[in-house]
């Protein structure tokens, strides 16, 4: 599977694709098909920290421009990689880059596991939650779940914050001293913790919708048999 992603990270316009891991079984796997591979520490708590740790490693200089890819992504588009990264350099106030999607159903608008975002007119990020934000007052001040759960309201859109992100380096160093914020210990987002401390995350919709990453072994076998099915051109 990390193989599959380092190949789609290796069709983007990135200069260096890099396997991060603290795992020898990963470096021997990883390096068996030709990758350039980091060993990280065990106990880094996010995978920020660990970013970081490559970066200094790897003598990033503070304006370069990086994307974290998880491993568990193996069909991801390589467009979101360049978009991401051309936004860091569209938006040089930005420290990170991130993207988003919209929501469609009102079931995912109240769902925890889906984190919703609101940005302002530049795209700059206000918030990240697993609450509905915004709150649509006017719909859904009399208590009544029947409509909270009925429709999204016509007045508003809601986003779904996709998780790939592009940091400036000087973010990431300025990341791993920044104690965790109170926001991002009760909604357990990491990114609150730039917001907190005066970071600007730039947030676009995705210009190509993202497949499912796999999280479960169920994940893992209907990716299996969409890659046979795929490679027998059905």
């Amino acid at each position: 599977m990390i193989q599959h992603v380092y190949e789609r990270a290796g069709e983007s316009s990135a200069s260096r694709v890099v396997i991060a891991t603290d795992d020898k079984r990963i470096e021997t796997a990883c390096r068996a098909f030709g990758a350039e591979v980091v060993m990280t520490s065990p106990d880094h708590v996010s995978g920020t920290d660990r970013l970081e740790e490559v970066a200094r490693k790897l003598e990033f200089a503070p304006d370069d421009r990086v994307v974290n890819v998880q491993g568990d992504e193996p069909l991801i588009p390589p467009s979101l990689i360049d978009q991401v990264a051309a936004n860091l350099k569209r938006f040089p106030d930005a420290a990170i880059a991130t993207l988003c999607e919209k929501i469609t159903d009102v079931a995912s608008v109240f769902n925890p596991n889906v984190v919703k975002v609101v940005s302002d007119h530049l795209g700059m990020a206000h918030y990240f939650s697993r609450a509905p934000i915004p709150w649509a007052r006017d719909t859904w001040t009399n208590g009544d779940w029947s409509l909270w759960t009925a429709a999204i309201p016509d007045e508003v859109d809601y986003y779904r914050h996709i998780g790939i992100y592009g940091y400036r380096v000087r973010l990431l160093t300025d990341f791993v001293r920044w104690a965790p914020a109170p926001t991002e210990m009760t909604e357990s987002l990491e990114q609150l913790r730039a917001l907190y401390n005066g970071a600007r995350i730039h947030v676009e919709e995705a210009r190509e919708t993202p497949p499912a990453g796999v999280d479960t072994e169920a994940d893992l076998e209907r990716l299996r048999q969409w890659m046979e099915t795929e490679a027998r051109g059905v």
